[in-house]
């Protein structure tokens, strides 16, 4: 099973993961593996930050979504931290070679001008957000 973790608005924007990958652009929700134990919920408070460096409030989930398992996809609030100061091995293993990893913030009515993986969700939250 996988999350996908926190939807992340903070004034009218949500929190992204931009990847670079083989030049190839595109952005992800961040989130990760739900690991052994561990709920959805917590796996995606977890997760925003070890790839963010915030800790969230999950409010509710918006989205589930199947593929490789199932994704969660939760609407959340920073409640603490500095966004984009994560520590995850994203950042910090040089060897994984899978690409570069950029936290950014983009405003919720861009999302559908750019490619958000899963389109669905970035889709969605603009629904939340009119």
């Amino acid at each position: 099973m996988r999350d996908r973790g926190s939807v992340i608005i903070e004034d009218n924007k949500v929190g992204l993961i931009k990847r670079v990958r083989e030049e190839a652009v595109y952005y992800v929700f961040p989130g990760g593996g739900i690991e052994e134990g561990e709920t959805s919920i917590e796996a995606a408070k977890r997760e925003a930050f070890e790839e963010l460096g915030v800790e969230v409030k999950i409010k509710e989930c918006i989205a589930k979504v199947e593929f490789n398992g199932i994704q969660y996809f939760f609407l959340s609030e920073i409640i603490k931290g500095t966004f984009g100061t994560g520590q995850g091995e994203e950042y910090t293993d040089k060897e994984r070679d899978r690409g570069t990893y950029l936290p950014v913030l983009v405003d919720i009515k861009s999302l559908s001008s750019i490619d958000v993986i899963p389109k669905e969700v970035a889709l969605k939250v603009q629904s939340l957000f009119k």
